[in-house]
C-alpha cells in the first residue's frame, strides 16, 4: 500500500494542490503588503489570529482545489482505463483509496508547512501568550481542503465531462463568495443566514486579536465536512446509478446535523477568548494577558503620564491606564470613561511607541481621549491626534508642538496641522488657570464623543 501511495504521489496531480495552497499562501503574505501584517491582530502577531489569517486565505484556494480534484477524477475516464480496472481482482474502495489517500495527504501536509511557517514566526516574536486553542481552527480548515479535493474527484467519477472541473470551481467560488461573512460590524454578519454561511470553510478577515470560533462551530464545520468527505469517496467508488445515489446520504445527514449544531447569531459564533482577554495588571496599568509582553514598558511610562494628569487635571485626573477590549464595529465609536486611560495597541500612536513617545501619546490620550478609530482599518481621527499632539506638548512643556505621529503631506494635513500650531500658541498665550480651564472644556467634550469640536475650541474658532 505504501509502494502503491508513494507512485499515485509522484505520478499524480495530487501534490500540485498541496504547492498551490503552500506556495500561493505564502506568496499572498510574504508578497503583498497588507493588513495581515499590521496590529495586534497580524498573522504573526498571536497564536490565534495566525490560525484565522491561514484559514481566511482558503476563500481564495477552497474553490480551485474543488476543481483540481474534479481534473484528478476524470483521470481515468480521459485514459479510457475505467473498463479495464473493472476487471482487476481489487474491489472499487480500494482502487479509490488509493488517490483520495494521496490528495488528501498532499493537501494536509501543504497547508501544515503552512501553518508551520505561522508558528515558528509566531514563536520567534514579542507573542508570550501560549495557548492551544488555535488547533481546532487549523485542524478544521485542512480537513476541508481534504474534503473538497475528495468531493471534487467523486463528481468528476460521476459525471466525466471536461466541464465538470471548471463548473465546480465556479460553483464553488460563487458559494464560498455568497455564504462569506463580512466583518464591517463588531461580530461578523453576511447575507445569508449565519448557519448557512458557516458552512464556508473560510472565516471573516481577522481584526480582533480576542475573537475565535466557538466550540459549536468547531463541531458543526467537522461534521459537515465529514459528510462531504464521504460523499465523494462513496461517489469515486459507486458503479452504479443506485450506489451514486446512496452516496449523496453522508453529505445530506452531515449538513442537517451541522445546521442542528452550528449557532444561529453570530454573537455566538465569534466569541471572546477569554483567557486571552484576562487582565494582568502592575499596580493602576493593566493588559490583556495575550498583550503581557508589553506591560513592564507600558507600567513605567504609564506611571509617568499618570503623574502629569494628575498635575494637569487635578482631582480630575484618571487614575488608571487599561487595554480596551470592548468590541465594536468598524467606524464605531469607542466608549471612553473618564476614570481610565483606555489603550488599543492597534491605534497608530501606541503600535510602535515605546519611551518618552509612549508617555507622550499616554498624556494626550488622558487629556483629550479620542473615541475615533485611527489605525490601519479605519479612515479618520486625524484630528484626534492633532488635539492629542498639542494638549500633550502643553502638559509636557515642550517650547513646540511635537505630533504624536508623523503628519501627511496632502493638503488636508497640511491644514489640520497648521490649526493645531495655531491653538499650541493660543493655548500658551493665556493665563495658568485659563489654560486648565481651557484644556478642562477640551476633554469633556472629547469624553462625549463630540466630534470635530475639539480642535475649533483651542483655536477660539467655537465660543467657550
Amino acid at each position: 500500500m505504501t509502494r502503491v501511495l508513494r507512485t499515485e504521489l509522484r505520478r499524480s496531480a495530487a501534490p500540485w494542490a498541496g504547492l498551490l495552497v503552500l506556495a500561493g499562501s505564502l506568496a499572498v503574505l510574504f508578497l503583498i503588503d497588507g493588513v495581515w501584517w499590521r496590529g495586534t491582530a497580524g498573522w504573526t502577531a498571536q497564536w490565534t489570529s495566525m490560525a484565522m489569517w491561514t484559514r481566511y486565505l482558503l476563500g481564495f484556494w477552497w474553490p480551485l482545489v474543488v476543481g483540481l480534484g474534479a481534473l484528478h477524477g476524470l483521470r481515468d475516464a480521459r485514459s479510457r482505463m475505467t473498463e479495464l480496472l473493472a476487471t482487476t481482482p481489487r474491489t472499487p474502495w480500494q482502487r479509490a483509496a488509493v488517490p483520495v489517500a494521496a490528495a488528501a495527504l498532499a493537501l494536509v501536509v501543504g497547508f501544515g508547512l503552512l501553518v508551520l511557517v505561522g508558528a515558528v514566526r509566531v514563536a520567534a516574536g514579542a507573542s508570550e501568550y501560549p495557548t492551544l486553542g488555535w488547533v481546532p481552527l487549523s485542524l478544521v480548515a485542512a480537513l476541508a481542503l481534504a474534503a473538497g479535493a475528495v468531493f471534487g474527484m467523486g463528481v468528476a467519477r460521476a459525471l466525466p465531462s471536461v466541464l465538470t472541473p471548471p463548473a465546480l470551481t465556479v460553483l464553488a467560488l460563487l458559494a464560498v463568495s455568497l455564504l462569506r461573512q463580512n466583518g464591517d460590524r463588531a461580530l461578523p454578519a453576511g447575507l445569508a443566514p449565519n448557519r448557512l454561511s458557516l458552512l464556508s470553510p473560510t472565516v471573516v478577515e481577522p481584526r480582533e486579536m480576542l475573537l475565535t470560533l466557538s466550540g459549536p462551530v468547531h463541531l458543526g464545520q467537522t461534521l459537515w465536512l465529514l459528510g462531504l468527505l464521504t460523499t465523494g469517496f462513496a461517489l469515486l467508488a459507486a458503479t452504479t446509478g443506485r450506489a451514486r445515489l446512496l452516496a449523496l446520504v453522508p453529505v445530506l445527514a452531515g449538513a442537517a446535523l451541522a445546521l442542528a449544531v452550528l449557532p444561529a447569531e453570530a454573537r455566538d459564533t465569534y466569541v471572546v477568548d477569554r483567557a486571552a482577554a484576562t487582565p494582568v495588571c502592575d499596580g493602576p496599568v493593566c493588559v490583556t494577558r495575550a498583550n503581557g509582553a508589553r506591560l513592564p514598558e507600558l507600567a513605567r511610562r504609564g506611571q509617568e503620564a499618570l503623574e502629569v494628569l494628575r498635575g494637569t487635571l487635578g482631582e480630575k485626573a484618571p487614575g488608571a491606564i487599561t487595554e480596551d477590549t470592548r468590541l465594536r464595529g468598524l467606524g464605531e465609536d469607542r466608549l471612553l470613561t473618564d476614570g481610565a486611560v483606555l489603550v488599543d495597541f492597534d491605534e497608530r500612536v501606541f503600535t510602535d511607541a515605546t519611551g518618552p513617545a509612549l508617555t507622550r501619546a499616554l498624556v494626550g490620550q488622558g487629556l483629550a481621549p479620542n473615541c475615533h478609530g485611527h489605525n490601519d482599518r479605519e479612515g479618520g481621527g486625524e484630528e484626534g491626534v492633532a488635539v492629542q499632539s498639542v494638549l500633550a506638548s502643553w502638559a509636557l512643556g515642550d517650547a513646540r508642538l511635537v505630533p504624536l505621529e508623523q503628519p501627511g503631506t496632502d493638503e488636508y494635513a497640511r491644514r489640520l496641522w497648521a490649526q493645531a500650531e495655531t491653538a499650541r500658541a493660543k493655548l500658551a498665550a493665556l493665563g495658568p488657570q485659563e489654560q486648565r480651564t481651557l484644556v478642562a472644556e477640551v476633554r469633556a467634550s472629547a469624553l462625549s464623543c463630540d466630534r470635530g469640536a475639539q480642535l475649533p475650541l483651542l483655536t477660539g474658532e467655537v465660543q467657550r
